[in-house]
C-alpha cells in the first residue's frame, strides 16, 4: 500500500512537472500562423466556388447586369467578411498574447491546439450561415453553432492567459503582469469574443425573429469595439489613479497629524 502511494505521488508530480515544461515560442506562433492563414484561405475558396454567377445567367437573369447577379449573393458575401473579420481579429488577439508572453508551456501549448481546432471550425461556420440565409429554425441554429464555435476559441486564448498569469514572472513580460501597464487591456482585449459571442448565443434564443441581425451586428461592432476598448481603458485607469492619489493625502496629513500629537491625545 505504501509502495502504491509513493508510486501514484511520483506519477502525478511527473505529470504536473510535464505539463509546466517548456515549449518552443517560435514553433507555437508558427504552427499558429499557418492554421489562421489555412482558414482564412479556405473562406475565399468557398466564395470563388459557389458564389460567383455564370456569365450565361448574368446574360439570361440579370440582362448582363453584374452587380445585380453579385447582389443576389449579398448575405453569402455579408457572412464571408464578417467570417473573415473574426479570423483576423482572433489572429491579432493571438498576435498580442503572444507578444507578451516570453516563455510557453505544455499547457499553454494544449490549451492553443484547442483554440486552433475551433478557429479550424470557423469556415463550417460561414457555410452554415451563408446556406441558411432565410428565416427559419435551422438559420437560428446555424447562428448559434457559429457563435459556440467563436466562444470556445477566443475562451481557450483566455485560457492561455490565465495559465501565464500562474507563472507570471516566469511566463509573461512584466507589462502584462498583474499590476502592468497593459494588464488590464490584455484582459479586456481577451474577454471581448467570449463575452459578447455569449450575449449573442443567449439573445438568438431569447429572440429568434433577431437572430441574423444580432449575428451580423455583432461581427460588424467588436472591430469598433477594439478600437474603443484601449480608449475605454485608459480612461478608467486615469480616473481610478485620480482618485488614489486625492485620497492619498488625506491619509498622510492624518498620518502626520498623528505624530505630532502627544500619546494621550492619540489614544483620546
Amino acid at each position: 500500500g505504501q509502495r502504491d502511494e509513493e508510486e501514484e505521488h511520483h506519477s502525478l508530480e511527473t505529470f504536473t512537472f510535464y505539463l509546466s515544461e517548456p515549449l518552443s515560442k517560435e514553433r507555437v506562433e508558427a504552427f499558429s500562423d499557418g492554421v489562421y492563414a489555412i482558414v482564412a484561405t479556405l473562406l475565399i475558396l468557398d466564395i470563388c466556388e459557389d458564389n460567383v454567377p455564370e456569365p450565361r445567367e448574368v446574360e439570361e437573369k440579370f440582362h448582363g447586369s453584374l452587380l445585380e447577379a453579385l447582389s443576389e449573393y449579398g448575405p453569402n458575401y455579408l457572412a464571408y467578411f464578417g467570417s473573415f473579420v473574426t479570423i483576423g481579429l482572433l489572429w491579432f488577439v493571438h498576435h498580442s498574447l503572444f507578444l507578451y508572453v516570453t516563455k510557453a508551456t505544455r499547457l499553454m501549448g494544449l490549451l492553443n491546439i484547442l483554440s486552433l481546432a475551433f478557429i479550424g471550425g470557423l469556415p463550417l461556420a460561414y457555410q452554415l450561415t451563408s446556406e441558411f440565409a432565410e428565416k427559419s429554425h435551422n438559420e437560428i441554429e446555424a447562428i448559434q453553432v457559429s457563435c459556440v464555435i467563436t466562444f470556445f476559441a477566443s475562451i481557450f486564448q483566455f485560457a492561455i492567459w490565465t495559465t501565464a498569469l500562474l507563472h507570471e514572472r516566469e511566463t509573461l513580460h512584466p507589462f502584462a503582469r498583474y499590476g502592468g501597464k497593459e494588464h488590464a487591456f490584455m484582459f479586456a482585449k481577451l474577454a471581448l469574443y467570449p463575452c459578447v459571442s455569449l450575449g449573442a448565443f443567449f439573445l438568438t434564443c431569447l429572440l429568434s425573429e433577431f437572430s441574423t441581425p444580432i449575428f451580423h451586428l455583432m461581427q460588424i461592432i467588436i472591430p469598433f469595439a477594439f478600437l474603443a476598448l484601449r480608449i475605454f481603458v485608459r480612461i478608467s485607469l486615469t480616473v481610478i489613479k485620480s482618485v488614489m492619489s486625492l485620497s492619498r493625502p488625506k491619509v498622510v496629513l492624518l498620518e502626520e497629524e498623528e505624530a505630532c500629537l502627544s500619546p494621550t491625545e492619540t489614544l483620546s
